[in-house]
């Protein structure tokens, strides 16, 4: 027993003393957001026809079955085309924001409402991309997935800095979002919007009310103690959603191995043949008669896909051999989105994928594009700046900072 405590003990304390895998969980949030962005910039001309009010899939076929499976959908509320087009406008914008990682707690939160109104709205809209988008918009929103590679985390440095200097940064944003927002969800939940799932409505509140007693925390509470309770809350809540999420990409992966080894197509090998000679799923048919040509490569291609799915939960334990599946599957999955014309599905897919990235390799690719942004930005000559006055010390003129956008710390991200 008193063997297991340091064991213990140290497991404890990495779970509760920071938020893991803070560059995997920057990458879901970039490659999530991005997969969604790009699909409703995509549809933009044809979204009246996805989830329109006149579309093929009715409002009221919509209100219908939404009646039965009590999902969440704004977009429902009303029929008006005012309403529709203003969701639609807020899952871009909701999408853009989280991209680039501003205040991403209030964000994740918009761009899991987006995603749930119109993928809600029409369900037999999509494909199995969809249906991971729709998880890990949820899982997201309880990640602190703004702590590197995002606006927040470069308002935390300068409010950082601005304490170092003596001064008191504040945030007259946060609040002002908090109080619009926190004012949208009291009417919508006193005009009865939100009678139908209780998930969805409670998780809203949930975020309300803590972003309320984050934010009463750090500026009424007369010791650090209150505060750094909440950032231990905040680091187990991460934790787990990342284990969720990690969990989660190892079940797509486990039951669609196993569902194809029971499938008589991918018995025989032809599983990958038929697809491409399908109208729909070859946009470059050129390129899909050239891969099916040789019979060989076909079968081996619908064997080892069946193998690389299978395997891949058995191999989290050993590091090299799980880095070797990885790079397959998504080289697989770049080569779908190419020769299948299946891209946001594949770049949902490698969003999912990229839980499980190397911390290293993540590092070393964030230092790769902060050196391409540097070569890009233009360079100016510096100016000099102004001599100090007769009699001060050199290095002691004050400084005038700009004022931090935020004054946030890290841990509210």
């Amino acid at each position: 027993m008193n063997r297991c405590s340091p064991v213990l003990s140290r497991a404890v304390a990495r779970v509760t003393d920071a938020a893991l895998g803070p560059h995997q969980t920057a990458v879901i949030r970039i490659g999530f957001s991005l997969t969604w962005l790009l699909f409703l910039l995509r549809e933009f001309p044809h979204r009246q026809e996805l989830y329109g009010p006149d579309g093929p899939w009715s409002w009221d076929l919509a209100d219908q079955l939404v009646a039965v499976n009590e999902a969440f959908t704004p977009l429902l509320w009303s029929d008006s085309q005012v309403w529709f087009e203003a969701v639609y406008a807020l899952a871009v914008l909701g999408s853009f924001l989280l991209l680039l990682g501003w205040r991403t707690r209030t964000t994740s939160v918009l761009f899991m409402v987006g995603v749930l109104a119109l993928q809600n709205r029409s369900v037999f809209m999509g494909d199995g991309g969809d249906n991971v988008l729709h998880l890990m918009s949820i899982y997201l929103v309880f990640t602190r997935c703004g702590q590197v590679w995002s606006l927040d985390a470069r308002r935390a440095r300068r409010a950082a800095g601005a304490r170092a200097r003596g001064e008191r940064p504040r945030d007259r944003v946060g609040p002002l979002l908090w109080g619009v927002l926190g004012l949208l969800l009291l009417l919508a939940t006193l005009a009865g919007r939100m009678d139908g799932d209780r998930f969805i409505p409670a998780l809203l509140w949930a975020v309300w009310l803590t972003q309320a007693l984050w934010w009463l925390t750090g500026r009424r509470a007369r010791t650090g103690q209150p505060r750094i309770l909440l950032d231990v809350v905040a680091n187990v809540v991460h934790n787990g959603a990342l284990l969720v999420i990690m969990a989660e990409a190892c079940l797509i992966y486990a039951t669609a191995g196993w569902y194809k080894v029971q499938g008589s197509r991918w018995q025989d090998g032809t599983a990958v043949y038929y697809p491409l000679h399908l109208e729909y799923f070859s946009p470059w048919p050129a390129l899909a008669d050239l891969l099916s040509a040789s019979g060989t490569m076909v079968m081996l291609v619908t064997y080892g896909t069946v193998a690389v799915q299978v395997a891949f939960p058995f191999t989290l334990f050993n590091r090299r051999v799980k880095n070797v599946l990885l790079a397959l599957m998504i080289t697989e999955h770049a080569v779908i989105a190419v020769v299948l014309g299946l891209p946001f599905f594949s770049l949902a897919m490698i969003a999912a994928d990229a839980v499980f990235l190397p911390t290293a390799f993540l590092r070393r690719l964030g230092n790769l594009a902060a050196r391409a942004r540097g070569r890009l930005r233009p360079r100016g000559t510096p100016v000099p700046r102004p001599r100090p006055p007769a009699g001060r010390p050199v290095g002691k003129d004050p400084v005038e900072a700009a004022p931090a956008p935020g004054g946030a710390p890290g841990p509210h991200t």
